[in-house]
């Protein structure tokens, strides 16, 4: 990582569409590495930031993730119905925190217990759009929750997927995850999912590991 501190500035701003996603050219001036300022232009998408929910459900030791078409997917060749993260967009003024148990009632029909944030902020693409997801996790009962589809809108129909947290650790292992903030709160989950386990979010006499693959 460079030691030097560039500086950059927005120069001007031109709105070049503004629907579900807002796009804008922005006219920048920007530091030299090898000293100096130069001139770009560049095209940035903005929405907003959102959060992603790794939310857990300590009785079933098993992981809450969304099954849900993404356009993306489709596009670049791929089955575009993934299984993610529950994630949205924050909301004027919502702290992720909140935002983390509201997208988990819509998108899965579950509160959110304990929620905790476990990154501040991932840039999404950080050279083509300013938003950033914040990590949060939480504890679920998603007992009852197989097959179940929910969302906040008619456009969303999210069916709500409890995976066995051995599945869905030795997916992010195999590279079978895709999505980068399931992928990177995958990892940390792989971290910390022993002493998760052990951490007392499990009911005294509570069988765990009852879902079974």
């Amino acid at each position: 990582m460079s030691t030097q501190k560039l500086a950059a500035r927005i120069c001007n701003k031109t709105a070049l569409h503004e629907g579900f996603l807002k796009l804008y050219r922005y006219s920048f001036e920007v530091g030299k590495h090898g000293g100096g300022t130069h001139r770009i232009e560049r095209e940035l998408m903005e929405r907003g930031h959102a959060v992603a929910v790794l939310a857990y459900d300590p009785v079933r030791d098993a992981v809450l993730l969304g099954n849900e078409f993404r356009p993306g997917a489709l596009v670049s060749g791929d089955y575009p119905f993934r299984d993610q993260l529950i994630a949205g967009g924050l909301e004027d003024d919502e702290s992720p925190l909140h935002a983390a148990v509201r997208e988990t009632r819509e998108e899965a029909g579950m509160e959110l217990r304990s929620p905790q944030v476990i990154h501040p902020g991932l840039y999404v693409s950080s050279g083509g759009t300013s938003e950033k997801v914040t990590l949060v996790f939480g504890i679920v009962d998603s007992t009852g929750i197989d097959g179940a589809v929910h969302g906040a809108d008619p456009s969303e129909d999210v069916l709500a997927v409890a995976l066995p947290a051995a599945v869905f650790i030795e997916r992010v292992n195999e590279g079978a995850v895709d999505d980068c903030k399931t992928l990177i709160a995958g990892y940390w989950f792989a971290r910390h999912w022993p002493a998760i386990r052990d951490s007392g979010y499990l009911p005294a006499g509570a069988p765990p590991g009852s879902l079974q693959r």
